[in-house]
């Protein structure tokens, strides 16, 4: 029989299915809640901001607050790679952490091991299961700089590279680059056009603005957390030419071993 009940009690034929298809879900994007568990359960569950998932500190347990096939209001206005509008096409997971207090550019509170061990835990088995490339899971503050820090730089971006489920710039590459930036760093310009390259929404026109410094910051939250002022400086110079580099990213692959990776 092919033919079965479908919306409406229409009689739905199922036998043919098209090739040219793949999941709804393009991205994971990685939160913090600014907030302890209880407050952020109340808004996330009451309030108009949603996420599909909610990670727990202490005890480190997953609460799954909007079913994957549903859209969940995380990301606001959003764009990565040229993609706007990431609450259609992204699953959200906001992890409870405080954040930073007063100052985007001073310290933030860090996550727990256990924690971001239930967080690589998740990630994985969204990626796997709706195929999100490595390159699609990202921090809030990458698709959105302008307006947000997290998961900001305690989150251990290296840690998931070293679970196979982000790329990272090959080190190697980095090093042998930094001297010549040393030596001189490339006007604004450069900086913009390379951002945009690697993957954020950022106008191109030569003025170090706020944008600019904002997204900067966003990269070396992720890439060189041990400073993130959004100033340009050689080694992040140095990382934005390696990432931008065919062969410039490594993922680990299934044999544990490091391969180039392509996007």
């Amino acid at each position: 029989m092919t033919a079965c009940a479908g919306p409406g009690g229409l009689a739905i034929d199922r036998r043919y299915s098209a090739a040219s298809q793949d999941s709804r879900v393009q991205f994971i994007v990685l939160h913090y809640t600014d907030g302890e568990l209880g407050p952020s359960l109340d808004i996330l569950t009451r309030g108009p901001v949603s996420s599909h998932y909610l990670v727990d500190r202490d005890p480190p347990t997953i609460y799954q607050l909007v079913d994957e096939t549903r859209r969940a209001y995380h990301a606001g206005a959003s764009s990565w790679e040229g993609v706007t509008a990431l609450n259609a096409s992204s699953i959200g997971i906001e992890i409870v952490n405080d954040g930073y207090q007063g100052d985007r550019f001073g310290p933030y509170q860090p996550y727990p091991p256990a924690q971001i061990d239930a967080v690589i835990a998740l990630v994985r088995d969204i990626a796997q299961r709706h195929g999100v490339r490595p390159n699609r899971i990202v921090g809030h503050s990458d698709i959105a700089p302008t307006r947000k820090q997290d998961p900001g730089p305690m989150f251990p971006w290296r840690r998931l590279a070293d679970a196979g489920l982000v790329p990272w710039p090959d080190e190697a590459q980095v090093a042998a680059e930094r001297p010549r930036f040393e030596a001189a760093l490339p006007p604004t310009g450069w900086f913009q056009e390379r951002l945009a390259r690697h993957g954020f929404a950022l106008p191109q026109d030569g003025l170090f603005d706020e944008a600019t410094r904002d997204a900067l910051s966003a990269f070396q939250m992720k890439y060189r957390p041990a400073r993130y002022d959004g100033q340009p400086d050689a080694e992040t110079a140095a990382l934005l030419e390696v990432v931008n580099r065919p062969g410039g990213l490594w993922i680990l692959g299934g044999d544990g071993r490091r391969e180039p990776f392509l996007r």
